[in-house]
């Protein structure tokens, strides 16, 4: 196991944190990125190995992972990465795993052409073995096991601390656009939604945010009505409303890539200790259409070192072949719904039955 997986991506802010603590646990993963700078040093700090690779080769790429096992793609935006990183895996039959959030990264890995190619090659597909969105997707299977006929999903995260660079990023990419909701089983953009909710700190107003669980909880448990929210103060509504009225500008090439370029000179991340400081708070309602509710809360440590040790454990158990899906997958049906509670410093589910 310790020898034929890789981290690729492994010199970004999750990825070299990932390693870092594959490394404490004994591990030893093949680093790789493009940057073979940045890879040597970490790889002689880690005396790990490393390869350097352009996504855009399709051959190199195809040639670096055929002695892989798997890969854990941590190179973000995944808008631009994933895709061909998950060609590769499919040419090479190699597991795939990424820590994305982003909801079109979700989509095409749930495609039935790309679920029957994962199944042909005998290998798992499964993005999203991050913070974003294993407390979720499991709070959600949780939720279906307490009202099984629901038919609305709503789901919530307060996440304290500054951004990595890569998550900045994809925000960047997503003030291009409106909101998404999935509504009578389709995605569907909406103008920001709000509503009031109770993360266990007292009501506040949420707007609903494009976030992959729109995604993922319908090919987890199958509800057809499912919207994400975060929790903001009235001035913040505001000022996301005035962004999607300006989305035809925020969604220009060079405004694009002129903030981007800006997240990269001044974003570095969250320290240890500010993610020591700040907790992460998980809330979702679920319905049904004779007007029942559940609502379950619980509480996590930061979301980036939850993509810590989320992602080491679900590695773990796919290269010692302690689960046996083949194909799409998501975090909570390949692991359980019960797997994010057995991350250290997860908090016991808190349900509620309303109606």
């Amino acid at each position: 196991m310790a020898q034929n997986w890789m981290i690729y991506g492994a010199y970004g802010y999750s990825g070299e944190l990932i390693a870092r603590e594959a490394v404490a646990r004994g591990l030893t993963p093949m680093l790789a990125g493009r940057n073979e700078h940045r890879l040597r040093t970490l790889a002689n700090e880690l005396h790990l190995g490393f390869r350097v690779f352009d996504l855009s080769d399709s051959a190199a790429v195809k040639r670096e992972l055929e002695d892989m096992t798997l890969v854990l793609h941590c190179a973000g935006p995944f808008s631009a990465t994933s895709g061909p990183m998950l060609e590769g895996c499919l040419a090479s039959k190699t597991h795939y795993l990424d820590i994305t959030g982003e909801m079109d990264v979700f989509e095409h890995a749930h495609r039935e052409e790309i679920d029957k190619r994962a199944r042909e090659a005998g290998i798992i597909v499964c993005p999203g073995v991050g913070f974003d969105v294993v407390p979720t997707d499991c709070l959600a299977a949780q939720l279906k096991r307490a009202l099984p006929d629901l038919t609305e999903l709503d789901l919530a995260f307060k996440a304290g601390g500054p951004m990595s660079p890569g998550t900045a990023k994809t925000s960047v990419e997503g003030m291009a656009g409106l909101s998404r909701i999935r509504k009578n089983g389709r995605i569907v953009e909406t103008p920001l939604k709000t509503r009031r909710l109770d993360m266990g700190q007292g009501e506040r107003t949420a707007v609903s945010i494009p976030w992959g669980d729109v995604s993922t909880a319908y090919h987890s448990i199958g509800v057809e009505n499912i919207a994400v929210y975060v929790p903001v103060t009235e001035r913040t509504v505001k000022r996301m409303k005035r962004l999607q009225s300006m989305r035809w500008l925020m969604g220009q090439p060079w405004v694009q890539a002129f903030m981007k370029r800006r997240i990269e000179k001044n974003v570095p991340g969250p320290t240890a200790k500010q993610r020591a400081k700040s907790r992460t708070y998980l809330w979702g309602e679920a319905r049904n259409a004779a007007g029942k509710k559940v609502v379950g809360r619980f509480e996590t440590p930061n979301g980036y070192d939850l993509t810590i040790t989320a992602p080491l454990a679900i590695v773990t158990a796919v290269l010692n072949q302690s689960v046996s899906a083949l194909g799409s997958t998501t975090p909570s049906a390949l692991m359980g719904s019960e797997f994010v509670w057995s991350l250290p410093g997860v908090t016991a589910l808190e349900l509620t039955r309303l109606g």
